[in-house]
């Protein structure tokens, strides 16, 4: 079977940071039609609760709530994510294998080391992977050379100032549903684990007023920020309107 070509891919550090960075965004461009997927670059191993297997499970049932065509995991280590050449090129033949023409990665810098990390990583081989004289193989078969048209950062714990915010209204509803799909991480009175920063009802209450802080910014009742690496070029400012 081969690979769907995406429209657009969300790389994340660890499984539930694509939900919750850019899930209703991911759920609004499947619904439009739109060949949509999320690259997980670690198996969140050293996450305090749940477990690999457990993980592995809810970004499943997160990716149906979602409507993705496709996701993948790179399996790099948890807490370790560097700006090496075996971490690009892992990503490299991912973006080459799936030829997304936006790509959506961590915050430029946050909370955790992983995901400021995982961005610089994930945006120079966006790059890379534009350089046809680096050899890649999938499966046993040479690629070719790809660069995404567009890479954008969704916002994540920190309050960083959007370049952009895509109005989620419609698909709020499908972000919470994919978020608390991962039911060992996030708020759960059943669960029996120890509590984390992110397992509190107050985390789930801070996504909330997240959304609605980006969506008051442009009008509408939720919506998701995103920092654009580049000026967005307008050749017609009135179809801004």
């Amino acid at each position: 079977m081969l690979d769907p070509k995406l429209d657009v891919l969300a790389i994340a550090a660890h499984p539930d940071d694509a939900e919750l960075g850019c899930g209703g965004t991911l759920a609004k461009m499947a619904a439009m039609g739109r060949k949509v997927g999320i690259l997980d670059l670690t198996r969140g191993e050293l996450g305090t609760r749940g477990s690999i297997d457990k993980r592995a499970i809810e970004a499943d049932n997160a990716s149906k709530i979602l409507g993705l065509s496709v996701r993948v995991n790179v399996g790099l280590p948890d807490g370790f994510l560097t700006n090496s050449a075996e971490h690009k090129l892992a990503v490299v033949t991912m973006l080459r294998r799936f030829k997304p023409e936006l790509v959506l990665l961590n915050a430029p810098k946050d909370r955790h080391p992983d995901h400021g990390n995982g961005s610089v990583l994930a945006s120079e081989a966006c790059f890379l992977s534009g350089l046809s004289k680096i050899q890649t193989y999938h499966e046993g078969v040479s690629q070719g050379a790809w660069r995404p048209a567009k890479v954008w950062h969704y916002l994540q714990d920190l309050l960083l100032m959007p370049s952009c915010v895509v109005d989620i209204s419609g698909h709020y509803d499908q972000k919470i549903a994919a978020i608390r799909a991962f039911d060992s991480q996030f708020y759960n009175p059943e669960s029996e684990e120890p509590m984390t920063y992110i397992s509190s009802l107050d985390f789930i209450h801070f996504v909330e007023a997240r959304a609605r802080e980006m969506g008051h910014l442009v009008g509408c009742t939720f919506g998701e920020g995103f920092i654009q690496e580049r000026p967005l070029k307008v050749d017609d400012p009135m179809m801004l309107l």
